[in-house]
């Protein structure tokens, strides 16, 4: 039964724990070392993740690899990761050695427009609401100044603020649509306080309009906020070879080119097809964006609503043959930043950062979509050959034997037993019951 505390967020972390332990763990004498073990030693350190965050107890470790040999725009780059799921990182880093030795990836930021909408309700005549927006646009960017002064010396700001009329669709219901410009940042912040401040002056400057025509009360803002969908912030990456090298890739398996293609064409065609596909660009997507502090949910969030911008929910990569050649390639909306937020703050994302040669961010964009479609080429290729589950569970198998407080040696045994053997949950229990 959940327990209910008044204040909890003006106890200690000392409290917190206590008061933690002593509702949910009276018979586990063990939870209170879990959380402190994953302490760091280094106090300055430790003070610096529990303020990231609201009632922090502790930290969450998430492994930080590697994935070496991505070639994009005739750069070679060491991807920095951080993710749970050890197939993903093999997967990426395997594939980026195959097109590294054709060319790499080819990458461009096609736009990277940002968005932010103030939603409010009025009920008037259209046209007056109409000439007082043309009223009032000039006075909404003369007056966000003060907010915009810095990010326009970095050549960024608000770029455009139109009023959109979705009163057919809600009665009343319009919006303040405006477009941003960040450059490095990703930009929330900054967006915000510019909505915030529309909206304080979209309602409060009627008085310097005609009042008889229009007055504030008639003007019902119901909020202000970015959009996490930015179909014109977008980033395009592909990679291409010759059709017969793509298919020596996997002699085994005939026309593999082709192969590629009907999983994609499947995966147009079938939502269940569709979301397994685009969950797996996002894996590679995500590690890299973990990595590098961004926000992985708000990218999320905007590739998927991408993914259904023709009405239906598709594949967010394609594949096609051309003049005998091969082509795969990927495109979504990212709105990322490399300065900002925890970019700045975080150790292991300004290391991360600076194992990627310090990117700006349309370059960093590139580098995320094109693990993506490096991830995304790993899955195919295993899907339309062997399977998904002989690569991924070799992987798997160490997590699987650390289950049972296994042994160096026992490890090694199992690694060699497992070679060339189905790996299961059951497959490796009873190993590790006839080995005892």
């Amino acid at each position: 039964m959940s327990k209910e505390i008044k204040g909890f967020s003006k106890l200690s972390k000392k409290e917190k724990i206590n008061w933690l332990v002593s509702s949910y763990f009276k018979d586990d004498s063990h939870a209170e070392n879990i959380l402190k073990q994953y302490w760091n030693s280094n106090e300055s350190l430790q003070n610096l993740h529990d303020e990231f965050s609201e009632n922090s107890i502790s930290n969450y470790y998430l492994p930080f690899s590697i994935a070496p040999n991505f070639l994009i725009n005739d750069k070679k780059f060491t991807i920095p990761m951080t993710i749970e799921e050890s197939s993903v990182v093999a997967a990426a880093g395997k594939a980026a050695k195959f097109w590294m030795k054709h060319g790499g990836f080819k990458a461009k930021v096609i736009n990277d427009e940002k968005i932010g909408q103030v939603h409010f309700f009025y009920h008037g005549n259209k046209k007056t609401i109409v000439e007082y927006f043309d009223f009032v646009k000039p006075i909404l960017f003369k007056k966000t100044e003060s907010i915009t002064k810095k990010m326009k010396s970095r050549g960024g700001g608000i770029t455009d603020i139109s009023l959109i009329d979705k009163s057919s669709q809600l009665a009343g219901y319009f919006q303040l649509f405006a477009t941003f410009k960040t450059v490095d940042a990703m930009g929330a912040n900054f967006i915000n306080s510019c909505l915030e401040e529309f909206a304080n002056i979209f309602k409060n400057s009627t008085q310097l309009y005609e009042a008889e025509k229009l007055n504030k009360e008639e003007i019902e803002v119901v909020m202000s906020i970015l959009s996490n969908y930015v179909p014109n912030c977008l980033v395009k990456t592909e990679v291409s070879c010759n059709v017969q090298d793509i298919n020596s890739l996997e002699p085994n398996t005939t026309d593999f080119a082709n192969k590629i293609i009907q999983a994609i064409n499947i995966a147009n065609l079938d939502i269940h097809r569709a979301v397994t596909h685009n969950k797996g660009i996002m894996n590679g997507i995500d590690a890299v964006v973990i990595a590098t502090g961004n926000d992985f949910r708000a990218i999320e969030a905007g590739a998927h609503a991408y993914a259904s911008r023709k009405g239906t929910y598709q594949s967010l990569s394609n594949a096609y043959i051309k003049n005998n050649n091969f082509y795969f390639e990927l495109t979504l909306p990212m709105a990322i930043g490399t300065v900002g937020g925890v970019t700045n703050l975080h150790p292991l994302v300004k290391l991360a950062l600076k194992i990627l040669e310090n990117p700006n961010s349309k370059e960093l964009m590139k580098i995320i979509a094109s693990v993506g479609l490096a991830q995304n080429f790993g899955a195919l290729r295993s899907l339309v050959t062997s399977g998904i589950q002989k690569g991924h569970m070799k992987m798997h198998l160490i997590n699987l034997l650390n289950k049972y407080d296994i042994t160096q040696e026992e490890k090694k045994l199992a690694t060699t037993y497992f070679k060339k053997r189905t790996v299961s949950s059951s497959s490796v229990e009873n190993f590790i019951q006839n080995l005892r």
